[in-house]
């Protein structure tokens, strides 16, 4: 009745359904583990924008990578903003997703040494072959707050081109822009929170952590995917079973009418019988 499984169409068929079960449900796990690293990813953020600011040394050191939860810390950093070593960040976007420049300013603390500053955002007016117009920065020291984060590297996803114009970057990196400018940079930088003025820099707002994304309904399809193929196959099964029954059902009704349809055979009389 079932000897149709052992044909070389369903055992394909049959193995193709078996390897995608587990596949699926990896899949669904996969999507659940990014969803919870997005739940977590957004309780940190949460966390570190609410909790009082602390200084910036506390947290991170030249030459030293700024710790997972130290990143988006609002800190503060008092200084003087060093103009002459001020470069712009290509290819970055404001909120709106417009194409432009983040302007990457050191600020000189008291010892010496010195942070990164991500004052803001500004057009690419003139392109991304040129210098822009870039708005100065406050004189004289100053104490600015910001959210601390981490240099971007490779991970980043930030692709690096050589051969730049002067005095532009792609990525943001503290221990690349110390080399170039000869002074002990703070590890990490930080994105400007305060203070703002008009006709300075777009400052970068805060990152969104409300949205979760989709990734726990995908996990869902991925899990009902998985439970529909053992459905499908034995929906499949009992169909190609009631096709090959009324197949064969039919084949067996046309012999019947056939062998009913023939003529019976004449008796013939034997010469001299009468």
């Amino acid at each position: 009745m079932y000897r149709f499984l052992l044909t070389r169409q369903w055992v394909i068929l049959t193995l193709v359904g078996l390897a995608l079960i587990p596949a699926m449900i990896r899949l669904g796990f996969w999507q659940l583990h990014r969803h919870e690293a997005r739940v977590a990813r957004n309780d940190h953020i949460a966390r570190s924008l609410t909790r009082p600011p602390v200084p910036v040394t506390e947290l991170t050191a030249p030459g030293r990578d700024v710790a997972q939860d130290a990143v988006w810390r609002r800190v503060t950093a008092t200084g003087t903003y060093d103009a002459k070593g001020e470069v712009v960040a290509r290819y970055r976007t404001d909120a709106s997703g417009k194409s432009g420049y983040m302007v990457i300013t050191p600020l000189v603390l008291d010892d010496g040494r010195a942070v990164l500053v991500n004052r803001g955002w500004i057009p690419a007016d003139a392109g991304q072959l040129t210098f822009p117009e870039v708005p100065a920065p406050p004189t004289g020291k100053i104490t600015v707050t910001g959210r601390l984060r981490a240099d971007e590297t490779a991970s980043s996803g930030i692709k690096d081109t050589k051969g730049l114009p002067p005095r532009m970057i792609m990525r943001i990196n503290s221990e690349r822009q110390a080399a170039t400018l000869h002074r002990s940079l703070l590890g990490g930088y930080l994105e400007l929170i305060s203070p703002t003025a008009a006709g300075q820099p777009q400052v970068v707002p805060d990152p969104d952590h409300s949205s979760i994304g989709n990734h726990m309904a995908y996990a869902i399809q991925w899990w009902l995917f998985s439970a529909f193929v053992p459905v499908g196959w034995v929906v499949l099964v009992r169909r190609e079973r009631r096709d090959r029954a009324a197949q064969a059902a039919q084949a067996a009704q046309q012999q019947t009418i056939a062998q009913d349809g023939a003529p019976e055979p004449v008796a013939r009389t034997a010469p001299g019988a009468e």
